[in-house]
C-alpha cells in the first residue's frame, strides 16, 4: 500500500508546514515593545509564537536565558524528528532519506568535537543524530584526543567516516580544515547515492546538490576575501550541481568582483551579484552567507514546495524545520540581549 503511505505523510507533513513560523510572524516581531526589559520582551515574543508548534514548546518550557531558549529550541527539533522516525506508516524509501540526512547532525558534532580537541575547550554539540541517540553526546563533549571520537563514532554507526580522522593528525588549523572538507564529502557522496535510488530521486538529488553549490559558493567567496585563492582548491566538496572542480579551481584564481561575470546567463547569477555587491558596500563577511541562506532557500523551494505524495516532501520539510529554528534563534539572541528585531531583519530567512 505505497500510494496510502505516501498520501498520510504528504497530509502529515503539509499539517506539521501549516503550523510554522512565517513571516506574518516576523513582521509581529519587529513590533516587539520591551526592549529594554529583556524578559518582557521574551514573553512577547512567546506571544507573537503562540499559535506555532515551536511557540507551544517554548511556552510551556518558559526559557529564561538565552541558552535555555537555545537548549530547547534544538530539543524541539529533535522532537519533531523522532516522531516523524516513529510513524509506522512511513514509506521505506522515505526513511532511507531521513536517515542519511540526519547524518549531518552527526558529522556537525563530530567536526566541533575535534575543534574541541585542538583549542582545548568543549565543543558546542546538537542533541539530534545517531551520537546523541546513543546518549555519547556527553563522551563525545569529554573526547581528549582523536582516538576518543573515532571510538564514540564506531559504537554509532559511524566507521564509514572515522576513517577520515585517522588519515590526518588533527593538530592544525589546516589539518582540521581538510579533515572537515573530507567529512563533508562523504556525507554529500552517501547521501546523493541514497536520493538518487528513491523516486524522483533525480530532482532530489538537485536539490542537495544545489546545497552543495552552496556550501561551495561560501567557502570560495570567504577564501578570495581573506586572500587565500587556489590553496583551498582541496575543501572544495564534490557532488555540486553547477560548480564543478574545474569551476572552483577558476573561481579561485581569480577575484571576487569577477564572480558575477562567470555566472552569467546561469540560475546564480543575481545571488552572486547581490553578494559581492553587499559585500563591497559593508565589507562584512556575514553578508556572504546572509545573502547565500536567502537565496537557497529559495531556489528549494521553487524545486520542493510543490511536490506531495513524494520523498521530496521530506526534504522541504527538514529545511523548513531547520530554518524555522535558526530563525527564532536570531530572533530570541537578540531579545534576550535587549536588541531591536529590526536590526536582524535582513538576516532572517522566513522574513
Amino acid at each position: 500500500m505505497p500510494s496510502s503511505k505516501y498520501a498520510f505523510i504528504s497530509a502529515y507533513l503539509k499539517g506539521a508546514e501549516a503550523r510554522l513560523l512565517t513571516a506574518d510572524h516576523v513582521g509581529r516581531f519587529l513590533r516587539v515593545s520591551n526592549i529594554q526589559d529583556p524578559a518582557s520582551g521574551v514573553r512577547e515574543v512567546l506571544e507573537v509564537i503562540k499559535d506555532t508548534e515551536a511557540g507551544g514548546y517554548l511556552d510551556e518550557a518558559m526559557p529564561r536565558t538565552f541558552d535555555d531558549a537555545d537548549r530547547y529550541l534544538w530539543r524541539y527539533l529533535d522532537g519533531c524528528i523522532s516522531r516523524l522516525e516513529n510513524l509506522k506508516l512511513m514509506p521505506a524509501d522515505m526513511r532511507r532519506v531521513l536517515q542519511a540526512y540526519l547524518v549531518k547532525y552527526d558529522i556537525h558534532n563530530v567536526k566541533a568535537a575535534v575543534q574541541g580537541v585542538i583549542v582545548g575547550r568543549g565543543p558546542t554539540l546538537i542533541p539530534i543524530g545517531n551520537i546523541n541517540d546513543q546518549g555519547l553526546l556527553a563522551e563525545l563533549n569529554a573526547a581528549a584526543n582523536n582516538d576518543d571520537i573515532i571510538e564514540i563514532m564506531l559504537a554509532c554507526r559511524l566507521g564509514e567516516y572515522a576513517d577520515i580522522l585517522r588519515d590526518y593528525a588533527t593538530d592544525s588549523a589546516n589539518a582540521r580544515f581538510m579533515v572537515e572538507a573530507r567529512l563533508d564529502s562523504r556525507y554529500y557522496e552517501r547521501l546523493l547515492k541514497v536520493a538518487r535510488a528513491v523516486p524522483d530521486g533525480a530532482l532530489l538529488a538537485k536539490a542537495f546538490s544545489i546545497v552543495i553549490d552552496m556550501m561551495n559558493l561560501s567557502l570560495i567567496s570567504r577564501a578570495l576575501i581573506r586572500g587565500m585563492g587556489s590553496e583551498t582548491a582541496e575543501l572544495v566538496t564534490g557532488g555540486g550541481y553547477l560548480i564543478t572542480a574545474a569551476l572552483a579551481q577558476e573561481l579561485l584564481g581569480g577575484k571576487l568582483a569577477d564572480m558575477p561575470a562567470t555566472f552569467s546567463g546561469s540560475q546564480y547569477h543575481e545571488m552572486v551579484e547581490e553578494m559581492v555587491n553587499n559585500y563591497n558596500r559593508t565589507h562584512n563577511m556575514g553578508t556572504v552567507d546572509e545573502v547565500i541562506d536567502r537565496h537557497r532557500f529559495h531556489l528549494l523551494r521553487d524545486m520542493l514546495s510543490p511536490w506531495v505524495l513524494s520523498p521530496l516532501v521530506i526534504g522541504w520539510y527538514l529545511l523548513l524545520k531547520e530554518i524555522e529554528v535558526r530563525d527564532l534563534r536570531l530572533i530570541l539572541k537578540v531579545t534576550f540581549d535587549g536588541i531591536p528585531v529590526e536590526e536582524i531583519k535582513e538576516y532572517l530567512i522566513s522574513a
